[in-house]
């Protein structure tokens, strides 16, 4: 695998935010931080159109830093929020969706997605925020998280009011379909697995590839089980690198770290530490049998100790240890106990 974004590694390296870059002519990569998180910043990509205007893929997290830094990115090309004619979405996460209802609401831009993460969204912003709230405890508890636990680690309604402010989707986009980008081949792919609806963009007239969180040069996005979500997520996820593996991109842009070249090389590694992350699931049921997700999750190896995980980290890690079970059920190798907090052994061969 090849870096090219090489100034984004740089800043990457000096824990800095990366400069906003013309990439080619007519399409420029915007930084827009994400305040308190690991990832640091999400990539919003601009593209000047046909006819006048610009259009984004993505658009960043709501705050008032993240709209700054957009809207001063965006005056850094000779342009503004007003420019902008429409927002294509990756997927429904905040750091991608968050600050496309405020471009719109200065634009008057259109926001397409995928119809499936389009109808998540939809039922978040209908919900009131407790009720999200009461639905992720129980599901946590239904993994075999301790109540009071499951409610430190996902807090106040207050956490999750901002949900309520995310911009519903004018455009639906399937798979294959076009965004209107006029002068642009922007042809969406469907790639679900780190969301039910989640779009990577090949871009045929530059063989550029917008891989979102799909592929990501350093890091396997979080692939989780979720309330309402995929059956098996991380088999489709799996599915979904091999849809794109041989698409053989003049370079992969992601939507965060650095951009690259080696989709293959990049795909293969990712299926790899996916299977060994199942073999190793594996062997933890094989040594402690008749255990929740909650509890398998603390015998697997962590980016950092199992005792420093709370709040939304511990649960990222606890609903991607059961998408991983969900794999290594659907391949029957565990079976579940069944009832309200199954557990799980290794299926009799």
């Amino acid at each position: 695998m090849e870096i090219t974004g090489t100034a984004q590694h740089e800043a990457w390296n000096a824990r800095t935010l990366p400069p906003v870059e013309q990439l080619r002519p007519d399409l420029w990569s915007i930084p827009v931080p994400i305040p308190h998180n690991p990832l640091r910043y999400v990539s919003v990509y601009a593209f000047a159109l046909q006819g006048g205007g610009l259009g984004l893929i993505d658009t960043g997290w709501e705050s008032e830093a993240g709209w700054s830094a957009l809207t001063e990115g965006l005056a850094s090309i000779g342009g503004g929020a007003d420019d902008v004619r429409g927002v294509v979405v990756t997927h429904l996460h905040f750091d991608h969706l968050g600050l496309a209802a405020r471009v719109r609401e200065a634009s008057g831009a259109w926001v397409a997605m995928h119809p499936a993460d389009a109808d998540a969204v939809r039922r978040m912003t209908v919900a009131d925020a407790r009720t999200l709230v009461d639905d992720e405890v129980a599901f946590l508890v239904g993994l075999g998280a301790p109540p009071e636990d499951a409610r430190a680690d996902v807090g106040g309604a207050e956490n999750l009011s901002g949900f309520s402010r995310m911009a519903l989707a004018d455009r639906l986009l399937e798979d294959g379909d076009r965004a209107a980008f006029p002068g642009w081949s922007l042809r969406a792919v469907h790639t679900p697995g780190h969301t039910p609806g989640h779009l990577c963009f090949a871009e045929e007239r530059t063989g550029l590839f917008f891989s979102g969180d799909h592929v990501l040069p350093r890091i396997s996005p979080n692939v989780s089980s979720t309330t309402k979500g995929l059956p098996d997520p991380l088999r489709d996820f799996m599915t979904s690198l091999q849809a794109v593996r041989d698409l053989e991109p003049t370079e992969v842009l992601p939507a965060h770290e650095w951009r690259f070249r080696g989709l293959a090389d990049r795909v293969d590694a990712l299926t790899a530490h996916h299977e060994h992350r199942l073999a190793e699931l594996l062997e933890a049921i094989r040594t402690h049998p008749r255990s929740t997700p909650w509890d398998l999750a603390a015998h697997l190896t962590w980016s950092r100790p199992w005792e420093q995980y709370e709040r939304r980290m511990r649960i990222f890690a606890v609903t991607e240890t059961d998408a991983h079970l969900r794999t290594l059920a659907g391949r029957g190798l565990v079976v579940g106990s069944g009832g309200p907090v199954p557990t799980w052994t290794l299926a009799l061969r």
